[in-house]
């Protein structure tokens, strides 16, 4: 859209609403969160594993940096009226890295971030190897990340990745004292059965983030079990990145094949719905405003 919307709700007031639960699609670019909003989605969550494929074509293990992160979120929020939360990683350094990250994606229009303990280079929480640095380093990035946000409506959401290495109890404890620090939500990545999902949500009194990865560790449940469990928030961060990727992977195939995309049409939008996404009637009307 040519104009942003000004009257947009908080996050942070809607995830105050203990009635709903908040459902984030992932999205890795500019067309994607296009396409998220036209499906009615009102926020959604910027995914670093699908940053990573979508910018430099590697997974999600340590190679995105602070730059292209910020540079991607740049993109993606200028294209919608959504709010988008950005995967800030482990904020790619110190504390003093994480504050000046928070300001630059605050200050470009950002409604807040996921910051996680693990140790750098880190990578998929559904991947093996993972470690966590030392709980009491990472409050001080999140206490500095806490500070360097100007609006209160800023989301910080504080992911540990300890369950892997350290076991779900370590997990629930550092979510406790993240939540304690000050962080908004709290994010326990990779649990690996529906009773560690509910362990999780019984023993830590904050508003929670589940992540549904298809074929990731943890076991998917639907929206309205997760909000059943008490979790505040629902990531589905690689749904349409996987989705994307088999459409393309069929067509290419296709064409490689058989010359010619006739027999998969199907599979695609057309020239005319794909122009309405783009609004291209509006600069349409734009470029005619400006014409001498």
């Amino acid at each position: 859209m040519i104009q942003k919307s000004k009257n947009k709700i908080s996050l942070k007031k809607q995830i105050q609403n203990k009635d709903n639960i908040l459902v984030l699609p992932g999205v890795y670019d500019a067309l994607s969160a296009k396409v998220a909003e036209k499906a009615g989605f009102d926020a959604m969550f910027q995914t670093g594993y699908g940053s990573s494929a979508a910018m430099l074509g590697m997974p999600d293990y340590g190679f995105l940096n602070a730059a292209e992160t910020t540079q991607n979120a740049d993109r993606i929020v200028h294209s919608v009226n959504a709010q988008v939360i950005v995967d800030a990683d482990t904020g790619y350094g110190n504390p003093l890295t994480v504050w000046r990250l928070i300001r630059d994606l605050e200050g470009l229009g950002a409604a807040g971030i996921f910051l996680e303990d693990q140790i750098w280079p880190k990578r998929c929480g559904h991947m093996v190897g993972k470690e966590v640095i030392a709980q009491d380093d990472y409050v001080s990035k999140l206490k500095a990340a806490l500070d360097a946000r100007r609006k209160k409506d800023f989301i910080i959401v504080a992911r540990t990745d300890a369950r892997a290495s350290l076991g779900i109890d370590n997990a629930i404890e550092r979510a406790k004292a993240y939540y304690k620090a000050g962080a908004d939500l709290i994010f326990v990545e990779a649990p690996r059965s529906v009773q560690e999902l509910k362990k999780i949500a019984n023993a830590v009194d904050a508003p929670l983030v589940a992540n549904m990865i298809e074929q990731g560790v943890t076991p998917n449940q639907t929206v309205d079990q997760l909000f059943q469990m008490g979790y505040r928030m629902a990531l589905f961060p690689l749904s349409g990145l996987y989705a994307a990727t088999y459409g393309l992977k069929q067509v290419f195939h296709h064409l490689k094949m058989k010359g010619t995309t006739k027999d998969s049409r199907r599979r695609m939008v057309t020239f005319r719905d794909f122009n309405k996404l783009l609004g291209l009637e509006e600069y349409i009307k734009l470029e005619k405003r400006y014409s001498v």
